[in-house]
């Protein structure tokens, strides 16, 4: 191997070594015999660009727009947002530079908001969070318009032009969580199904997909049984007390309950204030309140999609695309980690 000048690949190429830089860096004119001299000679070297080199010698900054929802620490985005930021601080050297806007993960409005205001900014890619479908798709056609790439988190939207997805693989992420439900009740037991109250009742992206896979699985095993839905608030224990006595007061035939986000510990408080121990619970994310309701058995598992891999890569193949020039895999499902009490010591989030 050799590292070749542009002045030898100009000696080879029989033309000016200014031919040769105009040629690679994509810049002023060229005749077509020249171009095609230098592009022979570029094959049978087999010449590769040192981009990374490129990159550190230019003082050009790239900078990538995140929009997650808003969080405190030990939440699920929380986990998103620090592989987001380990991303950040590896790929800095390379003038790399990210802006997080955030939204209420519970208000359409809010993220139409802060689309709006990403509308005005500038930037040379996006990373989304795909809560609401609908703004997420315009959002979309925007950017493509625009010719900016994109990567998709948390649930992924057909139909658009992102350069890159990770997250689960949503509908079998709820088949899984009716499959393993199932496996402790029996078929005419009845079963509560939690959702979040959110403002405009519009459901996450990734949540109705998960709870069509659940609802499908179930149908599959000749479930004739009932399902509940049940509503509670993301910020108003108080009313939640209220809301759960009434649902678990009723002479239902309750055996079990599921919800389909991260806030799984709002129901297992819940559960432990009331001493409630044979009522079989899934959740999902492995988040710091949700471990411990599984460990000590309210919460009977947690099935966890790695947040901080997703936030991590979805910068990496950004910077790849951006910077280095290079051939991104498109759909990028995380694993379907399935925890209980018993392994979930030794279950590493960042694998």
């Amino acid at each position: 191997m050799k590292n070749y000048r542009i002045k030898d690949i100009a000696v080879m190429a029989g033309v000016s070594a200014g031919t040769v830089d105009r040629v690679l860096h994509n810049r002023g004119r060229v005749s077509e015999e020249s171009l095609k001299k230098v592009r022979r000679t570029l094959k049978k070297i087999d010449y590769q660009p040192n981009l990374i080199a490129r990159s550190l010698a230019s003082k050009k900054v790239c900078r990538i727009m995140t929009l997650i929802p808003s969080f405190i620490f030990g939440e699920y985005w929380a986990e998103v947002n620090s592989g987001i930021t380990k991303a950040e601080k590896e790929f800095s050297y390379f003038h790399l530079e990210i802006e997080c806007r955030s939204f209420n993960q519970y208000d359409k409005v809010s993220f139409d908001t802060v689309v709006e205001e990403l509308k005005q900014d500038e930037y040379q890619g996006v990373i989304i969070a795909t809560l609401f479908k609908e703004s997420t798709f315009e959002l979309t056609q925007y950017l493509d318009k625009k010719n900016i790439p994109y990567v998709l988190i948390d649930a992924y939207i057909e139909n658009t032009n992102c350069i890159a997805y990770y997250g689960t693989d949503s509908y079998r992420s709820g088949y899984i969580g009716g499959k393993l439900l199932f496996e402790r009740i029996g078929k005419d037991n009845n079963i509560l199904l939690f959702n979040i109250i959110s403002k405009g009742s519009i459901e996450s992206t990734q949540v109705s997909v998960r709870e069509k896979g659940f609802r499908d699985y179930l149908s599959k095993t000749g479930f004739c049984g009932s399902i509940y839905p049940v509503s509670i608030s993301s910020e108003s224990p108080e009313k939640n007390r209220l809301i759960l006595d009434r649902a678990l007061k009723r002479e239902y035939g309750i055996k079990a309950g599921i919800i389909f986000n991260s806030r799984v510990h709002i129901v297992a408080s819940y559960f432990q204030e009331k001493k409630i121990k044979d009522l079989f619970l899934i959740g999902y994310d492995a988040i710091r309140t949700n471990v411990t309701f599984l460990k000590n058995g309210i919460v009977s598992h947690l099935i966890a999609q790695r947040p901080e891999v997703q936030g991590y890569n979805s910068v990496k193949v950004l910077f790849y695309h951006l910077v280095l020039k290079r051939e991104i895999e498109k759909m990028n499902y995380m694993p379907i980690d399935i925890l209980i009490k018993e392994n979930i010591e030794y279950y590493n989030n960042y694998i």
